[in-house]
């Protein structure tokens, strides 16, 4: 028994030597976030997407440009067009009201030229242009977001690494401590003068205090591993970094007004730009109805046989023309007042679930400052209670030593050491994330990489 209680406190003391002998490359927070932001995937994805965006808003600006196309046709007509003429018009030989019907056309005919087709006034091209710029910036703020809950988890993950090598550092000197008391009543028990009972509760001390040291080891090798993967270093090994726990100590909780807090947070953000994009396109609903000024211009030739013959000479007649086109929409098969309708409502719905959320978030930020004074206190008297603790278990020890305490005393001061303990590390890992969910909620979240 004492042969595998000496291999269990050695075994992860050595482990955490180990760690602490190979060199490590510092890896601060911000480091992490703008890593994350570099090499994951998502990200860079949403980074095409906003210039996808981008093109298709500078593509709108060609709408103005001329519109030129090279037309040609060849035609076969199997029947003649024919058309009544009034001829007792034109000749008095017949009654004035003779007509005689007249085919038009020859059976073979081709045509080519050139249009060119310039906008001179057109709104809904403006109205599109100024829609696409907006969705543009809706886009990005979508990424903003993205990056805003990564940077989120990047920064959970980096805390449970901190909050875990303390946590590794406290269960070394647990372990140290419990294995001093079970030498001391281990002795006793070997001089017969201390129940096997007793012993026993003093090895479940000692045996706990390690499987807690083991566990913590354990867990840091899954939080690196995760925190990894979120950054995007996912080949790296994972004891090729250090990180650092300071921004843990500083538990700052700044006010913040309203409309900063609109500024600060992608997703209000967001849904204010949605609120605007529907009353954009209610405009460009209505400059679908206004009229449209184009210049169109023709440059080119007709050939008319009555034989198959593309190249017959004296076949071919020139043709151009250069005129004005005005355009004014009375009907496009669309019912208006129901777009112009559906597009108010819209408005109407971003701007209460922008309402809805800005509540939210204060709720959340009011919620995680009172969260965060209560773990503080809690955690000034537990470290109060640590310290106290440590020093009652210290005098038991000097007491079973001198004979002067029983067994069970000292058995049970230490497991209430490490409950108390264990509660404080809970209500660590459980300030630094009510930290966190107060910048979050109010927007300054970014103060940890920018």
């Amino acid at each position: 028994m004492k042969r595998l209680l000496v291999i269990l406190y050695i075994i992860p003391v050595l482990l955490i030597c180990s760690k602490n002998v190979v060199g490590q490359t510092p890896l601060s927070l911000k480091q992490a976030i703008v890593s994350a932001l570099a090499n994951r995937k998502n990200i860079q994805a949403g980074k095409l997407d906003i210039a996808i965006r981008r093109l298709q808003t500078q593509a709108l600006l060609k709408k103005y440009w001329p519109q030129v196309s090279l037309d040609y046709n060849y035609l076969y007509n199997p029947i003649l067009q024919t058309s009544i003429l009034p001829i007792g018009i034109f000749n008095p030989n017949y009654p004035i009201d003779a007509t005689k019907s007249v085919q038009f056309g020859t059976k073979w005919t081709q045509a080519a030229g050139l249009t060119i087709t310039q906008p001179l006034l057109d709104l809904s091209i403006a109205r599109s242009r100024n829609e696409a710029e907006l969705q543009e910036k809706i886009t990005a703020v979508a990424q903003a977001q993205t990056e805003y809950d990564l940077a989120y988890n990047i920064a959970q993950a980096y805390g449970d690494i901190g909050l875990q090598q303390e946590q590794i550092k406290i269960a070394i000197v647990d372990t140290t401590r419990t294995w001093i008391s079970y030498q001391l009543q281990n002795d006793k028990f070997k001089a017969k003068r201390l129940l096997k009972s007793e012993l026993n509760a003093a090895i479940i001390n000692h045996n706990n205090a390690v499987q807690k040291l083991l566990d913590a080891i354990s867990q840091l090798v899954e939080n690196k591993v995760y925190l990894l993967y979120l950054i995007g270093q996912n080949s790296q090994a994972i004891t090729d970094f250090a990180t650092d726990s300071a921004f843990l100590k500083d538990n700052t909780l700044e006010q913040i007004t309203p409309q900063t807090m609109m500024d600060s947070i992608p997703e209000l953000r967001q849904l204010a730009l949605q609120a605007k994009l529907s009353g954009m396109q209610t405009r460009s609903e209505d400059a679908k109805y206004l009229p449209t000024i184009n210049l169109k211009g023709f440059i080119g030739a007709n050939q008319y046989t009555n034989q198959f013959n593309p190249v017959a000479s004296d076949s071919w007649f020139g043709l151009s023309y250069v005129g004005l086109y005005v355009k004014l929409p009375l009907l496009i098969g669309e019912d208006k007042q129901n777009k112009l309708r559906q597009f108010q409502l819209q408005s109407q719905q971003f701007n209460q679930q922008l309402e809805d959320k800005s509540a939210q978030y204060n709720k959340d930020a009011l919620t995680a400052r009172i969260k965060t004074d209560r773990a503080l206190a809690q955690i000034r008297t537990l470290e109060s209670n640590i310290a106290l603790t440590k020093e009652t278990v210290k005098i038991l020890q000097d007491r079973f030593k001198a004979g002067q305490e029983s067994a069970s005393t000292l058995n049970t001061e230490e497991a209430n050491l490490q409950n108390i303990q264990a509660n404080r590390q809970y209500d660590e890992a459980q300030l630094r994330l009510f930290w966190l969910d107060y910048l979050k909620a109010t927007g300054q979240l970014s103060k940890l990489w920018k």
